[in-house]
């Protein structure tokens, strides 16, 4: 089976490969812009970014540990410039994309960076976009892709983004429960049939139909490319893989993050309370247990991460807070970070280039040459 490329707006993917964004730090410019200049479409994470480069871009940070103080700083404007700036290097004027949690701090002003700072794509799940097109109303080429669950999801949104912005989803994302970090779906709901991916994919293709030609890209769990070739065989235009880039030379995340995947096993990849209010899947470490005991760093909400988390008092009851956690595992440190992967993370057994990824995607694992 050979790949068409992929239309998402006015942009054309080549490859139909969309690579996951992962924050905090672990898809921004070296991960996301060699994606793109491969072929694929990159994505930059926009969580977290204050902390790129050491913290360098936040105006203002505190603690021993440098944690960027409220949203302004931790969503920093700054930094998602220089990091589309680089990206940019590498990539030069191919389709790049950015990763917007719905559920963060300020969504609808860091829609408004992204698109300042040269996204051609804006994708957004952790809760159902409905207010995305009037965030970005100013930039009318900038292609949106909504993540949703299931072919309701999708056309409650269809409907009101029709209804109150005369507009349409340019693709749509609909992700099954097997990914790294957030789910769409509750703790529960994440272990039924029928919301494995290949089941919860084919209603989202026909209601789809029913709003125009917007390409439906599945997401959850995808590993190769007979993975691959399954989704679009059920009516997937393209895929969205996150974990096992994280397996590649120029992912941004540290080697201690890295490392941490490559050790883990099956057993050891969980799905943990968040703070933002859905389930997240990640590796169990030593964190995990530091919770269990009453141990674990404690909570003080210092950058406003996620309005769900109601200034920490989520965070206090699920055990941890989830923008520190998320930038100690950038930072390397093993003992308090927090680890998301998808649940083939266990697979993982090498760090390989992305180009050579591509490859093995396109072509095959044994005939990625």
């Amino acid at each position: 089976m050979s790949f068409k490329s992929l239309k998402i707006g006015k942009y054309t993917i080549e490859k139909p490969i969309i690579q996951g964004g992962m924050g905090v730090g672990i898809s921004w410019d070296q991960l996301a812009g060699t994606v793109s200049k491969e072929g694929g479409l990159g994505v930059i994470s926009a969580v977290g970014t204050g902390v790129y480069k050491n913290r360098a871009y936040a105006d203002k940070v505190i603690g021993k540990d440098k944690r960027p103080l409220e949203a302004i700083n931790f969503y920093s404007y700054k930094a998602l410039q220089k990091i589309f700036d680089n990206a940019r290097e590498i990539c030069g004027d191919k389709p790049l994309a950015v990763n917007i949690l719905y559920a963060q701090s300020e969504y609808n002003r860091v829609v408004e960076d992204a698109c300042r700072a040269g996204a051609d794509i804006i994708i957004t799940g952790a809760g159902l976009p409905l207010s995305m097109p009037e965030a970005a109303k100013d930039y009318p080429d900038v292609a949106l892709v909504p993540i949703v669950s299931t072919a309701k999801a999708l056309k409650i949104l269809c409907r009101r983004w029709k209804k109150a912005h005369n507009r349409l989803p340019d693709a749509v994302i609909v992700e099954g429960p097997l990914s790294g970090g957030h789910q769409g779906f509750k703790y529960e709901d994440c272990f039924k049939e029928e919301n494995k991916l290949e089941n919860i994919l084919p209603p989202v293709v026909e209601e789809a139909k029913n709003w125009g030609d917007m390409p439906v890209i599945a997401a959850g769990g995808i590993w190769d490319r007979d993975d691959i070739i399954k989704m679009m065989e059920l009516g997937a235009s393209g895929v969205q893989m996150g974990t096992r880039f994280i397996g590649t030379i120029e992912c941004d995340a540290s080697d201690e993050l890295k490392q941490v995947i490559l050790d883990a096993r099956e057993e050891d990849i969980e799905l943990f309370k968040s703070p933002v209010g859905y389930p997240a899947r990640g590796v169990k470490t030593q964190l995990q247990r530091d919770i269990e005991a009453g141990t674990a760093p404690k909570v003080a909400c210092i950058s406003n991460c996620v309005t769900p988390c109601n200034r920490g008092v989520e965070a206090k009851a699920v055990g941890y807070c989830i923008a520190d956690r998320l930038t100690d595992a950038y930072d390397g440190i093993k003992e308090s970070g927090l680890f998301f992967t998808g649940s083939n993370g266990y697979r993982l057994n090498e760090i390989i280039t992305v180009e050579e990824l591509m490859n093995k995607l396109i072509n095959g694992e044994d005939n990625s040459k």
